[in-house]
């Protein structure tokens, strides 16, 4: 009775741990069930092959951040390495390595991170995203922070010229809305939203603002590093200028 009372709470919390880690981490995707856990990080690399072989049949393209249950590895005949992966419960077949990582793999966080620098704009945000939301022990995590945050400031300044150019003054003051209202719903925003950046807007320069999660997390996780002395700045200068009421943020999280 004991062993079986015992075997019933160990699947309450594998399965908990696995709710968990789909919904809070990575939002309502699944993980596919056959092995360890991959995320796709590079979809130019990223063909499902019937093989494991660059001339193998194409099942299909996977997209950057879709799961994949990696169930062992193949090298082919011209050098290159191929998981075989599970897509879901029905498709299976071969990727090559360098289009996925995964937290069992050594030395993947250090191969995201060369991959994040290299990267630039949205792809250098969604790979960092994907990299805070796997590697939360990693040596390598607050230099992530720094480019993830950096790279939103970088871009909420270029989204505020996009948003002015394109927002019509006269038709926002007839509708009776907000003038922040308009700047945190500019469409130009959804997918650094979906990806867990929040824009804030400034009232005082009226332009848009990383909400500076990211320096945040740099200063109450690893105060001591020459990261957080960066963060504090960055902080410091977003002070209170930036308004952020409830009915405006729009954000989605992801984590």
């Amino acid at each position: 009775m004991k062993i079986f009372v015992s075997r019933i709470l160990l699947y309450f919390v594998c399965c908990i741990s696995l709710f968990l880690l789909t919904t809070e981490s990575f939002g309502k995707r699944r993980v596919p069930a056959g092995g360890r856990l991959g995320v796709v990080v590079d979809e130019r690399l990223s063909a499902l092959r019937s093989t494991a072989e660059l001339s193998g049949k194409l099942m299909r393209r996977i997209g950057r951040g879709s799961f994949v249950a990696l169930r062992g590895e193949k090298r082919s005949r011209d050098g290159v390495t191929f998981y075989r992966v599970n897509i879901n419960s029905r498709t299976s077949g071969w990727l090559q390595r360098e289009a996925v990582i995964s937290t069992a793999r050594p030395g993947d966080d250090a191969r995201l991170l060369r991959l994040i620098k290299a990267s630039s704009d949205f792809d250098r945000v969604a790979r960092a995203r994907i990299f805070l939301d796997l590697f939360s022990a990693s040596e390598f995590r607050p230099e992530v922070l720094v480019i993830y945050s950096q790279t939103a400031e970088e871009i909420a300044a270029r989204l505020s010229r996009e948003a002015l150019r394109r927002l019509d003054t006269a038709e926002m003051n007839a509708s009776g809305a907000p003038l922040f209202s308009y700047f945190l719903n500019y469409n130009g925003l959804d997918r650094y939203n979906r990806q867990g950046v929040t824009f804030v807007y400034d009232v005082r320069e009226k332009v848009l603002r990383y909400d500076g999660e990211g320096w945040q997390e740099l200063l109450h996780r690893y105060p001591g590093t020459p990261e957080a002395a960066e963060a504090r700045k960055h902080v410091e200068l977003l002070g209170p200028r930036a308004s952020r009421p409830p009915q405006a943020t729009g954000s989605i999280k992801i984590h």
